[in-house]
């Protein structure tokens, strides 16, 4: 009786302030008729982009909170993962996809790892290799240039052409995913997202770029892809969807002079996502 409504699963971090994350992901699935259902990784009180911030890691909770979902028997339509904090995750997670994925199951990995062709402060080398350990389980990997590169032991260099873009992802694409966004591309004053699916030509949808680069965009982008999926939506309508509301949300956090760090004020779209 728990399974009436559509329900994603949300594994990623928690941030108190900052708007990245959970909290980003709880309210958009929310407002696009989806029951969002958190699955805490880390708790920070601000993301990592502040000069100060404090972080705990909810590793050793994880399977006490997960076996309470075993119990109430719950079905998700969707499992997005977002930031993993620890080495141990990885397995929790894969035994997560045991316990919880099911036929009709679709799986989104944004595999939160780095930007700008560097590890994030909290992430360790060894985290990243263990990484490529979720990808054969994803239906969709969400990663941007840098952790691309990563997961597939690519040189980084921010100017690659639709030719390399494609190389990258047919490598991504043997390791399991048939669905592959590479997202964020800058290209002078537009970002563009390159969209390659298995079997079909490789698309890229572009949008103006607004001011800079603000964290938890990937986080507004993986979250409307996740829950587009599963309202039925194909992934090259689904990224113009991603990509236009976070265009116009931009457009409005720097009228309204939010500081970078502060991200983006989507809440004030909510109602037209």
């Amino acid at each position: 009786m728990h399974n009436h409504q559509k329900k994603i699963a949300v594994i990623n971090d928690f941030c108190g302030f900052g708007r990245c994350s959970v909290t980003v992901s709880l309210p958009i699935i929310s407002a696009m008729k989806i029951q969002c259902c958190p699955l805490p990784t880390s708790i920070f009180s601000n993301h990592t982009g502040y000069d100060s911030f404090y972080y705990t890691d909810f590793t050793q909770h994880m399977r006490a909170y997960i076996d309470e979902w075993k119990k109430l028997n719950l079905y998700f339509d969707g499992i997005l993962v977002g930031f993993l904090g620890s080495v141990e995750q990885i397995s929790i997670v894969k035994e997560f996809f045991e316990n919880f994925k099911s036929d009709g199951t679709v799986i989104v990995l944004d595999p939160i790892m780095g930007d700008g062709g560097m590890l994030y402060p909290t992430y360790s080398g060894d985290l990243a290799e263990k990484m490529k350990q979720l990808v054969p389980h994803a239906d969709i990997l969400t990663p941007n240039l840098t952790e691309a590169c990563i997961l597939t032991g690519t040189p980084y260099h921010k100017q690659m052409d639709e030719d390399e873009l494609y190389e990258i992802c047919v490598r991504l694409n043997s390791m399991g995913p048939k669905k592959i966004i590479i997202s964020g591309i800058e290209r002078g004053e537009n970002l563009e997202n390159f969209i390659f699916e298995e079997g079909k030509r490789a698309i890229t949808v572009t949008e103006h770029k607004v001011g800079p680069c603000r964290a938890g965009t990937g986080d507004v982008f993986s979250s409307i892809i996740a829950a587009d999926t599963v309202n039925g939506k194909n992934l090259t309508d689904s990224v113009k969807h991603a990509s236009s509301f976070i265009a116009k949300v931009l457009r409005r956090t720097t009228e309204l002079l939010i500081p970078t760090q502060d991200g983006i004020c989507f809440e004030e779209f909510l109602s037209e996502i």
